[in-house]
């Protein structure tokens, strides 16, 4: 029997969960480094499955399934193809960073009390999300899937009010208010999502009788499995709207904001450059696979929202006063551009979709940390409290400015290339969608340059003058982001070549072809 890979890419964090939460309260600093080590670790077994896995090999590869609910044909299966494979290096990857970014983010909790371990809780509630994200790249049984969906907001949920940032203009209490409200309402906003995606998930095995993804797509190829066409679309939307709040799509996006904002760096980190990306991700694994004539049916309606968030996102971004809102805002946009890729329906839409996912979750994670360590600096979160930054903390600026430029798709670093192929696959099939899209480009490098201007460049503001610059511990922390930006942003082929063909597939599910280009003969 080969070693379970898949298995132990999600036991190790989650037993590294369960021994930083019992490490002794005296031993805080010890409770970090088993994290970070179990984090590092983590990414290792990442490092082996992208190794392992071959691009022109089967679609789900490393598979493990065994049975779990026998009555109900709950199997516990796992496969990784191509999307998967990237997101789940994505995953671990990041993971370290954040740990390293929040290293002392819960210490000013501490109150000598020996039941109240904040440290060991912090770091715990990170490696259970990254234990539960991983399996839901994972999993190809739909109520596996399911349950490790909706399960990884109990530890997000404490990690935004529990843990939240501490940096508010009118004082703790004010802000112990704002964090309970945003973590209750993430939560509610997903829990709804997920309670629809629950009777979607009963309709699929009603229909269907089995829950795996690989027998329900096997079963709608070769004619077995018919779905009427209103039951098809009342199940895609039921998943479709599951989705929509994880990504997050508008209108139901207004969460992300309130989230972003109280929490602190890492954990906004966490939140959209990891969770939310299972929400874009099981658009491509189970709307379109297990919905494609819906998810055609779709498409004019999805692709409006989208150009809505893009737009919109970008709009409001411009006007924030706070930064990591404005961060936030500038999320929501970009998503727009990754759910328009999906549903562009063409390779190369879908193929800059998923390189978006992971440059987006680099990029985004370079700036929200950078600009994290900005605001534990001057203990505001508000722009106005800043100016000449650059003067007396010019590592710092830079870094700043160099995450800001991938933000809005400079060429030369990553995101630009992601952002490229989904507006070329929306303009060869939906022209006007495409072209409208591209205002959200020049709005993106509106809110970042101006970002940049009142922070970072002007005269000393009194309040900044004594602002220390990185220390080695960020500077390790942000430096590996910015040379995978610049990498990826150069030479994007080798993710480019992992996830291109299970992009081709997915086209394949849909019975989708590229259009041709119209050219005029030469005469």
């Amino acid at each position: 029997m080969s070693f379970p890979l898949l298995t132990a890419t999600v036991v190790l964090p989650a037993a590294g969960a369960i021994a930083t939460a019992a490490v002794p309260a005296a031993q805080r600093t010890a409770a970090k480094w088993l994290a970070l080590v179990v984090s590092l670790a983590t990414l290792v077994l990442a490092a082996l499955v992208v190794v392992r896995f071959e691009p022109g090999g089967s679609r789900y590869q490393l598979t493990e399934s065994h049975a779990w609910i026998k009555d109900f044909g709950v199997r516990y299966e796992l496969g990784v193809d191509g999307i998967a494979v990237a997101l789940l290096a994505l995953t671990a990857l990041l993971i370290p960073f954040v740990i390293l970014a929040g290293w002392h983010d819960a210490d000013t909790l501490e109150t000598g009390s020996r039941r109240w371990r904040p440290t060991q809780g912090f770091f715990a509630l990170i490696l259970a999300v990254e234990a539960m994200v991983i399996l839901s790249f994972e999993a190809t049984d739909v109520f596996l899937f399911y349950i490790f969906f909706e399960a990884m907001l109990i530890p997000m949920y404490f990690l935004i009010g529990g843990f939240g940032d501490r940096a508010h203009e009118h004082g703790e209490k004010v802000a112990s208010t704002q964090r309970s409200y945003a973590a209750v309402k993430f939560l509610l906003y997903n829990l709804v999502g997920g309670l629809i995606m629950l009777a979607a998930v009963i309709g699929l095995y009603a229909q269907a009788g089995t829950f795996s993804l690989q027998e329900i797509v096997q079963a709608r190829a070769n004619g077995s499995l018919h779905m009427a066409t209103s039951t098809e679309r009342w199940l895609f939307l039921g998943f479709f709207f599951a989705f929509a709040v994880k990504a997050p799509l508008w209108p139901v996006h207004t969460w992300l904001p309130n989230a972003m904002g109280e929490a602190t760096a890492p954990v906004a980190v966490l939140i959209t450059a990891v969770v939310d990306k299972v929400g874009t991700f099981a658009m491509l694994r189970f709307c379109l696979q297990l919905f494609p004539e819906a998810s055609k049916w779709a498409t004019p309606v999805v692709l409006v929202l989208a150009l809505i968030s893009i737009v919109y996102g970008a709009l409001l971004a411009v006007g924030q006063r706070d930064i990591k809102r404005l961060v936030a805002y500038a999320s929501i946009s970009h998503f727009g551009f990754i759910i328009m890729g999906i549903f562009a329906m063409t390779s190369q839409g879908q193929s800059g979709a998923t390189l978006y996912m992971v440059n987006h979750g680099i990029s985004t994670a370079a700036l929200m940390l950078v600009a994290g360590f900005l605001i534990s600096r001057r203990g505001s979160r508000l722009i106005a409290d800043y100016g000449g930054v650059q003067k007396v903390a010019p590592v710092l600026a830079g870094t700043f400015l160099i995450g800001g430029l991938a933000t809005l798709s400079l060429p030369g670093l990553a995101p630009f290339v992601s952002e490229f192929l989904v507006l070329v696959g929306t303009f060869s099939r939906h022209p006007v969608i495409g072209i409208i899209a591209t205002f959200g480009i020049v709005l993106a490098a509106l809110y970042t340059l101006v970002l940049y201007q009142r922070t970072m460049t002007g005269p000393v503001k009194p309040e900044v003058a004594e602002m220390p610059d990185l220390r080695v511990r960020e500077v390790l922390v942000v430096a590996p982001l910015i040379v995978l930006l610049i990498f990826l942003g150069v030479y994007p082929k080798p993710v480019a070549d992992i996830v291109n063909p299970a992009v081709k597939q997915t086209m394949s599910d849909v019975h989708q072809t590229d259009p041709k280009p119209e050219v005029e003969a030469a005469k």
